[in-house]
């Protein structure tokens, strides 16, 4: 039997310690084993946090996304080896950035167009903005995002589809498919989406995901109370820890649009909004062989497929590689675990899934039909004091 008191000490210390709020949920084979909530939405009016509130999700949007790609993939509706030009003309000519013997950087082409695979695994050469993994920020290709990123900016409000085209004009940072590089890719898997499906991609993923999944309370954008059930989005202020009085602030209104809004509003893609038992559904989905309450969503081998590790032995050690992401490969938007002792880890090989900036986390194993979903709210995130100390009690319990 499982005795979760330790995950309860856990996480009530993170509150103590200065965390606003924390919730975790776990589920097996449809059970659900344990659902708390620590701490508070609102904590300078002291709301308590409860079930009903959501979180942004961040990164942990991928999940979700590149599920949804998964299905379309079922579907018949692309392949892995698709040149992405077929769905974004302009990346038909794509050039990268290579340096000389003698140290000099130069712009070249690709020998080899960009693939919806490379998009899938991100290994298409192309950043965030202002961030590209190892590679120093005046790099040329981080330089030019940078450069395209603020152009779109100031002319205020711009669609996916004027973000994607702006990335094109970025030289790549390597060969497609060469190197692993956290990203864009994201971006032009969401624009995949649109693509196939011919409306925005934020509506593609309610419509074929969340709302099959009876996920009530999720959605890449506000609709109906979400706007009132939305936990405060705190900061932590520079140069302060948790500890520290008066250490969070919250961004002005304007601020806050620019992230979290009604369908349509959000410049680019926008990210999720959900909640722990919401997102349970979706990682319970996953660990249960693509079965919701008995309906077929994704089949069991193409989640197989999405816990596989595409990421070479040299990509793992120079590109995935920090205290953080210790022991896993990455799949398809994911990653999947594949050394338990390099990554401290004491879940199963296999298990896969991801991590938000605003500070959630999620995995799931389909041998065992296990979901763990846990959220805060915090930016930065402090994500490996947090997330790494929850997974292994949270798995100590079980």
């Amino acid at each position: 039997m499982s005795d979760f008191k330790n995950l309860d000490r856990l996480l009530q210390k993170y509150v103590d310690d200065g965390l606003p709020n924390c919730s975790c949920m776990i589920a097996k084979k449809g059970e659900i084993l344990y659902e708390n909530y620590f701490g508070w939405a609102d904590k300078e009016n002291t709301v308590p946090l409860t079930a009903d509130h959501v979180f942004r999700q961040a990164s942990l949007t991928k999940i979700a996304m590149y599920t949804t790609g998964m299905m379309l993939y079922e579907q018949g509706r692309f392949l892995m080896s698709d040149p992405l030009y077929e769905y974004f003309p302009e990346f038909r000519h794509s050039t990268k950035i290579i340096q000389l013997p003698n140290g000099t950087l130069e712009e070249v082409p690709v020998e080899h167009p960009i693939t919806v695979k490379q998009i899938f695994n991100m290994t298409c050469g192309l950043p965030y903005e202002m961030i590209i993994g190892g590679i120093p920020v005046h790099h040329p290709t981080a330089k030019a995002m940078a450069d395209e990123m603020k152009a779109l900016r100031a002319n205020g409000y711009f669609t996916l589809r004027d973000q994607i085209k702006a990335a094109a004009r970025v030289p790549l940072a390597f060969e497609p498919g060469t190197r692993f590089l956290y990203g864009f890719a994201s971006e032009l898997t969401a624009g995949l989406l649109e693509v196939l499906c011919d409306k925005p991609a934020e509506q593609v993923i309610k419509e074929m995901l969340f709302e099959p999944l009876d996920m009530d309370s999720s959605a890449n954008f506000l609709f109906g109370d979400l706007e009132s059930r939305l936990v405060k989005n705190y900061y932590l202020k520079p140069g302060k820890t948790l500890a520290d009085p008066d250490c969070l602030t919250v961004p002005d209104k304007v601020h806050e649009a620019s992230f979290v809004g009604p369908l349509g509003t959000v410049p680019g893609f926008a990210r999720v909004i959900t909640n722990c038992r919401d997102y349970t559904k979706l990682m319970q989905m996953l660990a249960n062989g693509g079965i919701h309450n008995g309906e077929h969503i994704l089949g069991r081998k193409t989640i197989d497929l999405i816990r596989t590790n595409t990421l070479t032995p040299t990509m793992i050690k120079e590109d995935f590689s920090n205290d953080y992401l210790a022991g896993y490969g990455y799949g398809y938007g994911m990653r999947t675990l594949m050394n338990r002792y390099e990554g401290q880890h004491n879940g199963m090989l296999g298990q896969f899934g991801w991590t938000g900036g605003s500070g959630t986390w999620a995995e799931c194993d389909p041998e065992t039909g296990l979901s763990i979903v846990y959220m805060h709210n915090l930016q930065p995130n402090l994500e490996q004091y947090h997330h790494l100390r929850m997974r292994e009690v949270a798995y100590g319990c079980l």
